[in-house]
């Protein structure tokens, strides 16, 4: 039911608290059930912006996240953003109105402004993750949102097609209508919605770009030790089909925050049991010609986001270190992301201080450290990892690449989508009779003029589970799609305005008491286009 004005206060303060102490969190314990109109678990772009839009509708929202840091990547660490690489003119809404007020954050302090959010052209537009973190979760309180870390989902209660609660490590909680805001989909899959991970075959939707891809050029070096097996940081002896489907994921990575401002930084800690051999394969394809290293985007302070090369041969991203994650639990998932964590420091150390690699790149990153003034309750190392896709839901539509690039209009938008489609490496394959190759990759597939990807209608559909499996539930992130599908809508700015469109639709299933495949469509667009949404691909 809806929480009763006082009662609801009183949840908003023990959840203030609760980010903030750890007298807070234990007097948060005591409640043994929570409830809201409106329940958000995941608080990524696309769940603190659906978290928002659905409590600006007048719902009564939880916003729970599993671990202590809010904001996904945007918050932690991805602070160059892709949209340059969008029709900004069509991303708007809650993105449009978070970037303005980051420019405010900093010419409100005197500053100068690092970008204009107004001008909707291609200039990059990069802030600092403490800024970001501040402005969110300012937003999130003007909103009267109610968040709740350290809320881990272990279980949900059904009633027929209806989730009735989530069960979590610390607490009980009751909604109307649910919003899986997680990356990684895992609500939905806990409500036994249907989902896949992977990649489809090439026939399975007709995708030309689906199957086994190979854009990159093969490595002249063996990827096999002396008694034939596979080196460390190779995956694969053999690819598979070429236009087969698998249960490969593109990389995951850290955004790394780094500067080399000596009063602001803060040495990069060594790895603990450094073993230089992890490096032979790299030390091969240096001998070979191939450079290893990482993408520098400088940040407004004197700071630089660290990213995965998409065209680099040996970069951040952990090849093959995906896979798994999105059926580990909760201690399988943090010995996994300590597993990335150890190979981007292992790597770090690699590049600046093997005497197999040239003096230039040794220099290049033995400059840089970590900030002083970033992530601070996490020794300056961002807490997010960069799960760029995991579970995609398989409910009321589908969007693949036809989607994307032929038949871009439906009848049901709820955002427009335009980041280009763009995969990165999802194997690393020693070839047979020698050699070693990325596979995975696709290359940004975008206009040759602007190099912005193809804008499309994400119909409202695509974020529904089929009815008779789920009525209450919202999916923005782990959204239905292809891995194609995914490649494009896997950016913070696409989840970010699909997650305000889930937000809205939340809400008002929730005050009109129908299921969300139910919800006329009409009135969505009404409030969608009042919150700022852009609908129309002709403007």
């Amino acid at each position: 039911m809806r929480l009763h004005l006082a009662a609801f206060l009183i949840v908003c303060l023990l959840a203030m608290q609760a980010c903030t102490s750890p007298a807070g969190r234990e007097a948060v314990a005591t409640h043994k059930v929570w409830q809201a109109d409106v329940l958000v678990y995941g608080s990524t772009p696309g769940g603190f912006c659906a978290a928002i839009a659905a409590a600006r509708e007048g719902a009564s929202v939880l916003l729970l996240e599993p671990s202590n840091h809010v904001g996904g990547m945007s918050t932690g660490g991805l602070s160059h953003c892709d949209s340059n690489q969008m029709d900004r003119r069509t991303v708007m809404g809650l993105f449009d109105e978070w970037h303005t007020r980051i420019v405010r954050d900093y010419t409100d302090r005197g500053l100068e402004a690092p970008y204009d959010p107004s001008v909707k052209d291609q200039a990059r537009w990069t802030f600092e993750p403490h800024v970001a973190q501040r402005v969110t979760m300012r937003m999130l309180e003007e909103a009267g949102v109610v968040v709740v870390t350290e809320r881990y989902l272990q279980s949900v209660t059904r009633r027929g097609p209806r989730i009735t609660s989530l069960q979590t490590t610390n607490g009980t909680f009751q909604a109307k209508v649910f919003v899986d805001g997680s990356y990684e989909g895992d609500l939905m899959a806990a409500a036994d919605v249907e989902w896949t991970v992977g990649r489809e075959g090439r026939e399975h939707y007709d995708e030309s770009l689906a199957g086994k891809q190979y854009p990159k050029p093969t490595m002249a070096i063996d990827g096999l030790d002396e008694h034939g097996n596979l080196l460390p940081l190779m995956t694969a002896l053999h690819a598979g089909p070429k236009k087969a489907g698998d249960d490969n994921v593109m990389v995951y990575s850290f955004r790394l925050c780094l500067t080399a401002e000596p009063g602001n930084r803060v040495p990069m800690p060594e790895p603990d049991d450094y073993d230089p051999a992890r490096f032979e394969v790299v030390r091969r394809a240096l001998q070979a010609g191939v450079r290893p290293g990482f993408d520098l985007y400088p940040l407004p302070g004197g700071k630089l986001d660290g990213n995965n090369s998409i065209g680099g041969q040996f970069s951040l991203g952990l090849v093959g270190g995906g896979k798994g994650w999105h059926a580990a639990g909760q201690a399988a998932r943090n010995e996994l992301w300590e597993a990335h964590k150890q190979y981007t420091l292992e790597l770090f150390h690699f590049l600046t201080t093997d005497p197999a690699v040239p003096d230039a790149i040794r220099a290049k990153y033995g400059r840089l450290g970590l900030c002083k003034d970033e992530f601070a309750a996490h020794s300056h190392f961002s807490p997010a990892l960069y799960v760029r896709e995991s579970r995609r839901m398989k409910g009321m539509y589908v969007l693949s690449e036809k989607d994307i690039l032929a038949e871009a209009i439906k009848h049901d938008p709820i955002a427009i989508s335009s980041f280009p489609i763009d995969s990165h490496d999802c194997q690393r394959v020693a070839l047979k009779g020698g050699g070693v190759i990325n596979e995975g990759t696709i290359f940004p597939v975008r206009k040759k003029t602007t190099k912005q990807g193809y804008a499309y209608h994400v119909p409202y559909r695509s974020i529904l589970p089929r009815p008779e499996q789920c009525d209450n539930l919202l999916v923005p992130v782990a959204l239905s799609c292809t891995h194609v599908g995914i490649s494009s809508l896997r950016i913070e700015g696409t989840w970010m305005i699909i997650g305000q469109a889930a937000g809205v639709a939340a809400a008002l299933s929730a005050r009109e008491g129908v299921a969300v495949q139910g919800l006329d469509y009409a009135s969505l667009r009404e409030r969608l286009i009042a919150q700022g949404q852009v609908l129309d691909l002709g403007k």
